[in-house]
């Protein structure tokens, strides 16, 4: 007679074995803050801008879920002048001409030379970037590129 054969257990949460996660240093990139003196015109032009609204936090702040980055837009004029954000911020998006529309409108297109290219105009950049710069009212200059052709080293 063959031996009967073992019930199989059940897997459940506490009885499974152990994953085991890595464990990474590598920090990871959530917000971004640029300075502005005036949080409403601010909010209207980033909201134009980027085509999506903004969410009004206390102490004169307005976040932009911009994916996994948040784009923090603070009013600093309680306190001091406005300092520029780092040379660019630059944003992935997938159509290039819709946001280069809206900057048009907003008459922000950087009036900069980009690699020897007017920087406000869709240009394919040597990084093989296809993509354009803009500059806030308080000098954040900012960069849009098309989705698929960000250059990331």
């Amino acid at each position: 007679m063959p031996a009967k054969a073992k019930p199989k257990s059940k897997v459940t949460a506490e009885t499974a074995p152990e994953k085991k996660t890595a464990k990474t240093d590598t920090p990871v990139f959530f917000r971004m803050t640029v300075e502005v003196t005036n949080l409403e015109q601010a909010g209207r032009f980033y909201a134009a801008l980027l085509g999506i609204e903004g969410r009004k936090l206390p102490r004169s702040r307005l976040y932009f879920d911009c994916g996994p980055v948040i784009l923090q837009v603070i009013d600093v004029s309680a306190s001091r002048p406005s300092h520029t954000s780092a040379k660019s911020l630059y944003f992935s998006v997938a159509n290039l001409e819709a946001v280069h529309k809206r900057a048009k409108k907003l008459k922000c297109l950087s009036l900069e030379m980009v690699h020897e290219k007017p920087g406000g105009a869709i240009v394919v950049r040597p990084s093989g970037e296809r993509s354009f710069y803009v500059d806030d009212p308080w000098f954040n200059a900012l960069c849009f590129v098309e989705a698929g052709t960000e250059h990331r080293g």
